[in-house]
């Protein structure tokens, strides 16, 4: 049961790009035909599955506060977290060079699609942001990674794919002058926003706000998910900053 909610609530609920708006400049860029989206969006499904499960391990036993006592007592006290951003990124540009190779070798006509939004991959927030949301959420068990992993690709690929069909189809709609291009994506990823907002009660089923109204006790839980939004709006801005960078 946890993997399934975990599934679907990276999917629909916490979607990379309609929840974060973490890897826009790709979003945008390459979702002006469905082919080159579905081809980037594979590769993002691909790279984020294989770097959130190996940077959980990294996390598990090298970067957080202990983790290195499994080589001896006297490594108990080291904490090497401040390392995290370099080894996360030092994964995610590994895998994205080895896709990189894979897609020129396999696919010629899709990596001249790609251009240089393939290796810029690497620099993809969203790629970073789900190494980083696994870490700050603490997700237990390399299973629950692997599947947080996978679940997320999902959703960015979904998001681009939706995004692409739409676009080819405007192609041939009379859209003011004023709105065609960027103007009219940016109008329908905010309603495409608003609309995977309200899976947000597939999970919980509409009635969470109601159920932590009046009960004492679940006012821990109502400050601890307060935290950890800020805490997720606060690794946002920092994956945006890095980026930027």
């Amino acid at each position: 049961m946890e993997h399934i909610e975990l599934f679907f609530k990276s999917i629909f609920i916490d979607n990379m790009v309609f929840a974060t708006f973490l890897g826009m400049c790709s979003y945008l860029a390459v979702s002006k035909k469905v082919a080159t989206a579905v081809g980037l969006g594979a590769a993002v499904i691909f790279v984020l599955a294989v770097t959130v499960p190996i940077n959980w391990l990294l996390d598990q036993y090298i970067l957080r506060d202990g983790a290195l006592s499994w080589l001896g007592e006297e490594y108990a006290s080291y904490d090497l977290s401040f390392l995290s951003f370099i080894l996360f990124i030092a994964t995610i540009a590994t895998m994205v060079q080895l896709v990189e190779i894979v897609v020129e070798k396999f696919s010629p006509s899709l990596y001249n699609s790609l251009g240089i939004f393939l290796p810029l991959i690497a620099v993809n927030c969203a790629i970073l942001g789900g190494s980083l949301f696994m870490q700050s959420r603490e997700i237990p068990t390399l299973g629950l990674a692997l599947n947080y992993g996978i679940s997320s690709g999902i959703g960015w690929f979904l998001a681009i794919l939706a995004i692409a069909a739409i676009r080819e189809k405007i192609r041939y709609s009379n859209v003011p002058a004023p709105l065609r291009g960027l103007g009219i994506t940016f109008i329908i990823t905010g309603l495409m926003a608003i609309g995977f907002m309200s899976f947000g009660g597939m999970l919980t089923g509409g009635d969470d706000t109601t159920s932590l109204e009046g009960n004492p006790e679940n006012v821990g839980m109502e400050s601890e998910q307060i935290q950890q939004e800020n805490i997720e709006t606060e690794e946002t801005i920092k994956v945006s900053t890095i980026t930027k960078q």
